[in-house]
């Protein structure tokens, strides 16, 4: 099975043997007139042969500039204990068997390894959160060779960042680019130590923006450039530079049936990185902010059914209760398109947004409803530092392929809901139907149809069968613990 987005930190129990072999093989060939009947060649001096001038393309200044500043991070971190051949701690056993022959193990150093870029002369080095989690000693070897210990000053999971400080002055620095001015196809350099072999610099171009893993779970903020630039493991915590030496992103993960480099990588942009390490350098943590809404992307389907004119945005698919947003005025359904006026391609670059603006912050909203325009204003409040408790989820239909129930007490006990939920259960769903198609599964919990709550099957059916011709039917299902809402086709 193929793993996705794997971190390409470098973990080993000890550190790893490297055999290089190299052979030389020359090759002479006496030159030979193949030509029928031509006469055999003469003695005379063969001219010498012409060199090819250097090629003017490269990219060895902004190397020489870059990789001073990128480092090594050596990490150690307490393995499990590992027990080894010991009996069950019983008289029983002991009586038959005597003494357990090897004692309990002590815990063994697992090494890791990772890379890092210095961004401050002071000391202050950018890498990554999975590089250095859990760890009980910390190295930084620099490009002269020197090792020093390291300490953590702050990390951020959600991202995958981590800033780490080392007691050194006059330290070569990387210069931050303008990540957002990073086009697709510019090229771009790798810099890193992949399987501790050394500093190694590999070359690609920016393959997409804006690529999202879901490698860090429930709760993370991405935003990946991706790069073909070979990465490998090791590489975590390292550069991703322009062909001017500028840094533009910091290595994470990669895309790999095997573990290793197959042309897919993805580096955090600089911009989101400076914004956490100077958040993590002035407090030791990143405050967010929240608009108290669950949101989920715009597709085409549901595009249509909203009245949309473009596939775009983020569709507001449950208000948090005394929220921000809903002190706002802005209500289930509504579609988020701009933010202080930057456009809202989707909801991860919705979240991304928010998640990048402090608590308290008053931002601007530009949001879809009933095919009209509005602006809201909205006060940021502050995103808990654990996630929101899910809540929980399902949705229906009938001649359209789906099997309906009404919600009992006793069914809905049966699946977990809190005493007064109001909806419709889907029993089955016949595979093929439009039902099917639209995405609707058994257990879904159908709240409503085109904004009209429904409580009977009767109820779900009718809102289906006269929804507005040539739309789809907006249902909004409970699924899994989150509101969503599906585009239902009725023709």
């Amino acid at each position: 099975m193929m793993r996705i987005a794997n971190r390409v930190r470098d973990w080993r129990l000890a550190p790893p043997a490297l055999l290089l072999t190299a052979g030389l093989l020359a090759i002479g060939a006496q030159g030979l007139n193949s030509e029928v009947g031509a006469a055999p060649t003469t003695s005379a001096a063969a001219p010498e042969p012409t060199l090819d001038p250097l090629p003017t393309a490269s990219y060895a200044d902004a190397v020489a500039r870059a990789l001073p500043a990128v480092v090594t991070v050596q990490v150690e971190k307490r393995a499990e204990p590992m027990a080894a051949l010991n009996w069950p701690d019983d008289p029983f056993f002991r009586r038959f068997f005597g003494p357990s022959p090897v004692p309990r193990q002590a815990p063994a150093p697992m090494e890791g390894l990772g890379s890092g870029v210095i961004v401050a002369g002071d000391g202050t080095i950018l890498t990554n959160h999975h590089v250095v989690e859990g760890a009980e000693h910390l190295t930084v070897v620099l490009s002269d060779g020197r090792e020093l210990p390291a300490t953590i000053v702050g990390t951020d999971a959600p991202t995958d960042l981590a800033v780490i400080d080392i007691d050194a002055t006059d330290l070569p620095t990387m210069v931050v680019a303008d990540s957002d001015r990073v086009r697709v196809g510019d090229v771009v350099l790798a810099v890193g130590n992949p399987l501790g072999i050394g500093q190694t610099v590999t070359m690609g171009i920016v393959s997409a923006k804006s690529r999202t893993t879901g490698a860090g779970g429930h709760g993370s903020y991405e935003d990946f450039l991706q790069t073909d630039a070979p990465i490998n493991r090791g590489n975590s915590g390292g550069a991703l530079i322009t062909t001017s030496g500028e840094l533009v992103g910091i290595n994470s993960q990669i895309l790999s049936p095997s573990g290793g480099n197959i042309g897919i990588g993805f580096a955090i942009p600089a911009n989101l990185a400076k914004h956490v390490m100077t958040e993590l350098v002035s407090t030791g943590e990143v405050r967010r902010g929240l608009l108290g809404i669950t949101v989920q992307p715009v597709t085409s389907a549901l595009a249509q059914g909203l009245g949309l004119s473009t596939v775009a945005g983020a569709l507001v698919s449950s208000v948090q209760d005394a929220g921000p947003a809903a002190a706002a005025g802005i209500a289930q359904g509504d579609v988020i398109l701009r933010i202080n006026g930057v456009a809202v391609s989707d909801s991860n670059d919705l979240r991304n947004q928010v998640g990048s603006l402090t608590p308290g912050t008053n931002v601007t909203l530009d949001v879809a409803r009933d095919g009209k325009e509005r602006q809201v204003q909205v006060t940021l409040s502050e995103l808990p530092s654990r996630d929101r408790p899910a809540t929980s989820a399902r949705s229906s239909g009938d001649e359209l392929g789906m099997i309906l129930e009404g919600l009992t007490p006793q069914l809905a006990e049966r699946l977990g809901l809190p005493p007064g939920t109001a909806g419709v259960v889907i029993a089955g769903v016949e595979p093929g139907s439009a039902a099917a198609r639209a995405g609707l599964r058994p257990g879904d919990l159908v709240r409503g149809v085109n904004d009209r709550e429904v409580s009977t099957p009767a109820q779900v059916r009718d809102a289906l069968t006269t929804s507005t011709s040539g739309r789809p039917a907006l249902v909004l299902v409970e699924r899994d613990g989150q509101p969503l809402y599906v585009a239902m086709p009725t023709s």
